[in-house]
């Protein structure tokens, strides 16, 4: 399945605060937003699935894939695009296994081997991050920056998705590096109009 990654949306529950997350999402959309991973560690399995059958409704009409981060159960039971994986998830072939060789599959890393290993293991592509400092999600990861892109870009086949301390203002330089994507969390999520800072990073890393 071909994606566009330019702008990756990770609609994390707990980083909406109580706002309204499909809500947000549809307006993100509006702005830009090319992909859209859900992402929650608290919900409920049946929860979960509800929620991703309620957002994948509008994704499906304006032509946005939806992934679900980790629940490769969850991706297949509500149609999903793909899965997303962390380095400590449901390891890829056994994803694969689940999702079948149409799905795409993500993984979150942090260096080269780890980038290669999953290149290696059949993924689709790869989100590195992070690539600048970040307060949205607790890690120890070093960051990389625009470099560890660059190095990756030659390194790998794979579509590189950043991802971390994404703002408008230094999407430009992954742009530069080579990025075929970034991916935000906060900078859309937090932002008081969702469509208007989605537009906004679009732009930015598309030069505009």
């Amino acid at each position: 399945m071909a994606i566009d990654y330019s702008l990756y949306l990770v609609a994390d529950t707990a980083s909406a605060f109580g706002r309204d997350l499909p809500a947000l999402v549809a307006s993100a959309v509006e702005g830009g937003v090319t992909v859209v991973q859900l992402r929650s560690k608290a919900l409920p399995l049946r929860d979960l699935l509800g929620l991703a059958a309620w957002i994948k409704g509008p994704l499906d009409k304006a032509g946005v894939p939806l992934l679900i981060n980790d629940r490769a159960d969850v991706a297949l039971a509500c149609g999903a695009a793909g899965v997303h994986l962390g380095q400590d998830d449901l390891p890829l072939p056994e994803a694969r296994l689940i999702l079948g060789a149409e799905r795409v599959i993500g993984v979150s890393v942090n260096t080269l081997e780890e980038a290669l290993g999953a290149e290696r293991a059949g993924a689709d592509y790869v989100g590195l991050g992070p690539v600048f400092p970040t307060s949205t999600k607790e890690t120890r990861l070093a960051v990389v920056g625009p470099e560890g892109v660059a190095r990756l870009k030659a390194a790998l086949t794979i579509p590189v998705v950043a991802i971390g301390g994404i703002t408008a203002a230094n999407a430009p330089s992954l742009a530069r590096a080579g990025a075929d994507g970034i991916a935000v969390v906060s900078a859309i999520l937090g932002a008081a109009d969702a469509r208007r800072a989605a537009r906004e990073l679009r732009e930015a890393f598309a030069g505009r």
